[in-house]
């Protein structure tokens, strides 16, 4: 029987003011939707725990960031060790789509991989959510072509069009997400072994030093 792996993932939740990611976390964590959700100071999270295979077992902090954050100084603290993030617009607000790539570079500079991967940018994908609304005469969907190239031009993974309301791509964009995590983590296995194997080598060698010492 294979032996159980645990890996616990903090992951952002970013976007501008009245978004949707308090919704999209809350239909992703709990399966709720409410349209009465008041918006986030500072910063919130919710945990989620996901039997990913057999043996693989995925903790999810979820970070949900206020939409406000980006004009002060604390996300350099809120983004620290997340290893993905997700990036909300609003598809009925075009001007909340002008604040991606705002979020996108505020991630990029200021936070990172782990220097045992690697190091670079961290896996971020954006949503266009709130497609319930469409149906209702506001906005339109998102033109694939346009967006593939954004994506490819800012360093994004894949976007997808959501709706915490009608429960829409919200678990495929995440799994996307934790599958690109969990790729990385396999990829750079050997290295954080390697990495910890010659931690391990220094320390007993210093101890050996120390105890060698004729003075």
């Amino acid at each position: 029987m294979a032996e159980m792996r645990e890996y616990l993932y903090k992951i952002l939740v970013v976007g501008d003011l009245g978004t949707g990611k308090t919704s999209i976390i809350r239909r992703y964590v709990h399966n709720i939707f409410s349209s009465n959700y008041k918006s986030t100071i500072g910063v919130d999270f919710a945990l989620k725990v996901i039997q990913w295979g057999p043996d693989i077992i995925v903790r999810l902090q979820l970070w949900d960031i206020a939409g406000q954050e980006r004009f002060g100084n604390m996300t350099r603290v809120y983004y620290k060790e997340a290893l993905g993030a997700i990036v909300v617009y609003d598809i009925t607000r075009p001007q909340t789509f002008e604040g991606v790539t705002k979020w996108k570079k505020d991630i990029d500079t200021k936070v990172a991989l782990p220097e045992a991967w690697g190091g670079g940018q961290i896996p971020v994908i954006l949503l266009a959510n709130k497609t319930d609304l469409i149906a209702d005469g506001h906005g339109q969907h998102a033109n694939p072509t346009e967006l593939d190239q954004f994506c490819k031009e800012n360093g994004f993974l894949q976007w997808f069009e959501t709706s915490a309301k009608d429960n829409n791509n919200i678990e495929e964009a995440t799994r996307h997400l934790i599958s690109s995590i969990l790729k990385l983590e396999e990829e750079n296995a050997d290295n954080v072994a390697n990495e910890d194997d010659t931690l391990h080598l220094n320390t007993n060698n210093q101890q050996q030093q120390h105890n060698g010492g004729c003075c």
